[in-house]
């Protein structure tokens, strides 16, 4: 059985293919936000974030012929913007140490305040992960990518996307435990 996706932007997506500038800027007013946090949690950094974005939008109204409406749009976009982010990573010369050859087991209600607390404890965590651990972190658990999408992505082998996303969680829990969260 094969999978359909139902866009619900389907018209203004095709004004965008008529190069209707009015209907770009309303797929930008509907995207602009998600897919500013995307590229946000992969660069870490707002105004790289903010650039990414802008060449991702400009990118997708360039190209938008080669949308073949496989998946929504918003699929579609997101992908153009984490490509973009990880090539503004690539850029900055992140290093993702290729470990294979290492073996390393595996381990195994508040009020709104101190939820808001913490949930910024923790995005400041994550944000001073070392570039490697933040962007396999991110895009396996807020992007939802398996690791074979991963290194495909990463151009890393799945062992070191793996061994990645394993450090960056007890990097994570270790800096949680500092702060008390």
């Amino acid at each position: 059985m094969e999978t359909v996706y139902i866009d619900k932007h389907v018209e203004l997506v095709e004004d965008c293919r008529k190069g209707h500038r009015k209907a770009q800027f309303e797929i930008y007013k509907l995207y602009a936000k998600a897919m500013y946090n995307v590229a946000l949690r992969i660069v870490n950094h707002e105004a790289e974030a903010e650039d990414v974005l802008q060449e991702g939008f400009l990118d997708a109204f360039t190209r938008i012929e080669t949308f073949r409406g496989e998946t929504t749009f918003g699929l579609w976009l997101k992908q153009i913007i984490i490509n973009k982010s990880i090539n503004q990573l690539r850029k900055r010369k992140a290093e993702f140490i290729n470990i294979d050859d290492i073996d390393i087991p595996e381990n195994g209600a508040e009020d709104e305040e101190d939820l808001e607390l913490k949930v910024n404890e923790i995005r400041a965590a994550v944000a001073s992960l070392p570039d490697g651990y933040r962007v396999v972190l991110t895009l396996y658990l807020f992007e939802g990518y398996d690791h074979e999408e991963i290194s495909h992505i990463l151009k890393i082998s799945e062992n070191t996307s793996r061994t990645q996303y394993m450090r960056a969680k007890m990097k994570l829990n270790g800096l949680l435990e500092k702060r008390g969260v």
